[in-house]
């Protein structure tokens, strides 16, 4: 007998950097909502060397709940490699991230999955983002740069409330450390010929921890990143 539910099997995972505040808030609101998403599914969180209490807390929700698993890098290594340990610690065909800040309602979940029969990439945009104006207008600029360099269909490609088809990383070598991770595998799955799609979704205000994506040297990295990419995948 066919299942009722939206999908057979689904990987969620957070990247975290100190967020002992949000940890088990996220768990909890991922345990609400994937038992009536899909018949198999698992819940891994990606330690990138937090100095506070997050993979301790980490650790004693996955002493306590079987569906939930650690993933610890010693130190902190970046965004981009907390997400690739995720997409390599996945073990069902279809994988959802978020991060592990709180400020997606993963409710929105089933907006993502009723999509993925024709697209190997579901992906959010922040229909109201809830961010800063000078980092509203550092994404404007980053995302005008990633649809004209790498003709990506996407007005927020760092919107982390994604989907992917988990074949799509196969044979994929995935270099970047930082925050040009989304469009990196944007670009490579797209010359694949992946197809991407993007849906509106909310966004709500962090209300523990602190950003890190904003910092100048963030934000360099990424530029100097993305043409580098640019330049490697134009040909």
């Amino acid at each position: 007998m066919a299942s009722a539910k939206p999908i057979e099997e689904l990987s969620l995972f957070y990247p975290m950097f100190n967020e002992e505040e949000n940890i088990e808030e996220a768990v909890a609101r991922a345990r609400a909502v994937l038992p009536d998403l899909a018949d198999r599914y698992e819940i891994i969180l990606v330690n990138d060397g937090s100095r506070d209490r997050t993979g301790e807390l980490g650790d004693r929700l996955a002493a306590q709940y079987s569906e939930v698993r650690m993933v610890h890098h010693p130190v902190n290594r970046g965004y981009g490699a907390a997400l690739k340990s995720g997409i390599g610690a996945a073990r069902y065909g279809w994988i959802f991230y978020t991060d592990g800040d709180n400020q997606f309602d993963l409710a929105e979940i089933p907006l993502l999955l009723a999509l993925r029969h024709e697209h190997e990439i579901v992906t959010g945009y922040r229909v109201d983002r809830s961010d800063p104006a000078h980092r509203k207008l550092n994404a404007w600029a980053f995302n005008f740069l990633v649809r004209i360099l790498f003709q990506v269909p996407c007005r927020d490609v760092d919107c982390a409330f994604k989907l992917y088809r988990a074949d799509i990383f196969k044979g994929m070598t995935l270099k970047s450390e930082g925050a040009l991770i989304d469009v990196e595998i944007f670009a490579r799955a797209k010359k694949r010929g992946a197809r991407i799609v993007e849906i509106g979704v909310h966004h709500y205000p962090r209300r523990f921890g602190q950003q890190t994506g904003a910092k100048l040297s963030v934000i360099l990295r990424a530029f100097r990143e993305l043409f580098r990419l640019w330049g490697e995948l134009k040909g």
